[in-house]
């Protein structure tokens, strides 16, 4: 018991130089995750990891037990009080919904919709056993919400949302807040929306990355497994065909400078924004054991990352020279023209100075959306992106 107060303390500090509040921080104290992660080690769960928990047939990740540091700045989007009404979308390991009940207290109302019988039958074991039976489990399409129980103060998605489910909005009381990592081309951020003369507007945003929201509701994004010795994958934006991608990685290689620097953090968030927003191609490709990648800029927990672009046979990526600066590495029979491409798009991210999430606006709007700036349409919202000054 010593060992799990000494390794949770560990995880406290950590995650709360984040700026977390002292209601969060207090959560995190009190909630034990190792409760929800029963079969790892205590090294292992009291790491500011997040750690997959369940795999589909072909080796993609569908389930984890998320980051504490994001699951924490979000539930500090989420501004929760006590007694407040709590609508959980993807309930998980139920870690988070625990650390929600926590915060509303026995007055509160914490309601977790999850599509998976299996992971919801687990969760409610895992809560039991945490101190927190009170906790709703609903084994349900999370889209569809959970109208019995409605209104609610917040609602939170702890899944990766391609569009803002009209249900979610409809259930939030007059005054309610949404908390969701909402995907922007292929790239997620955690936004904070409240009602706004008519639409939604966020009042924050935070770089994040969560799988993906399952059933009906899922979008176009997709994943495919490309080697499974190295679990090499690439994801994309929208499904869509793609060549013979191994076969470029083992053939001729061209490099072009972009002449720009980039640390790991621009790169992760503004630059990868940039890419999503304005390359129909782009795409990121990963591996969790060394075998494709040359020297991927992004070396992760757990695994290696890229960020470019592909088409057909070809794919380029950035990746960082010896001098700091970032080359486009292109690979197939239209490698040069595709390094080109990439250069440019870096470039214009340089000349535009360098826009990263922090000053980031997104607003979405249900019926008529302006017509001017940069927009993404969904199925029930159309999405419009804004800088403002910082």
């Amino acid at each position: 018991m010593a060992e799990w107060h000494a390794l949770r303390e560990d995880l406290v500090s950590q995650v709360r130089v984040r700026g977390i509040s002292d209601a969060v921080t207090g959560a995190l104290r009190t909630v034990p995750r190792h409760v929800f992660l029963p079969d790892l080690p205590a090294e292992t769960v009291y790491q500011d990891d997040a750690i997959v928990t369940k795999r589909d047939e072909q080796g993609r990740p569908i389930s984890s037990s998320s980051q504490p540091a994001i699951m924490a700045l979000m539930l500090d989007q989420l501004d929760v009080a006590p007694g407040q009404r709590i609508l959980e979308i993807g309930t998980g390991t139920g870690y988070n919904a625990a650390l929600l009940a926590h915060l509303v207290g026995p007055e509160g109302l914490v309601v977790s919709v999850d599509i998976d019988p299996d992971l919801v039958a687990l969760a409610g074991e895992h809560l039991e056993a945490a101190g927190h039976p009170e906790v709703r489990l609903v084994c349900a399409d999370g889209a569809g919400g959970f109208p019995p129980e409605a209104p609610y103060d917040r609602v939170i998605a702890t899944v990766g949302v391609w569009d803002l489910a009209p249900a979610w909005l409809e259930q939030l009381g007059p005054d309610g807040r949404l908390v969701a990592p909402l995907d922007l081309r292929g790239v997620q951020r955690s936004v904070a929306m409240e009602r706004d003369d008519g639409h939604w507007t966020s009042r924050s945003v935070l770089p994040c990355g969560f799988m993906r929201m399952r059933g009906p509701f899922a979008g176009p994004e997709t994943t495919v497994v490309l080697d499974r010795e190295s679990d090499l994958m690439i994801s994309l934006p929208e499904a869509g065909e793609i060549g013979d991608v191994l076969g470029a990685l083992d053939g001729p290689v061209v490099e072009r400078s972009t002449e720009i620097s980039v640390g790991p953090s621009q790169l992760l968030d503004g630059l990868s924004l940039w890419l999503a927003v304005h390359e129909p191609r782009w795409c990121t490709i990963s591996e969790v054991r060394p075998g494709w990648l040359a020297s991927p800029p992004l070396d992760l927990t757990g695994f290696r990352m890229a960020v470019g672009i592909v088409e057909r046979d070809n794919l380029c990526l950035l990746e960082p020279s010896p001098d700091g600066t970032l080359i486009a590495r292109g690979h197939g029979p239209d490698r040069l023209r595709l390094a080109s491409e990439l250069v440019a798009h870096v470039q214009a991210w340089d000349m535009a100075d360098r826009p990263m999430t922090t000053g980031l606006r997104i607003d979405a709007y249900q019926g008529e959306a302006p017509r001017d700036g940069l927009l993404i349409p969904k199925r029930h919202t159309t999405l419009a992106l804004s800088w403002k000054d910082v």
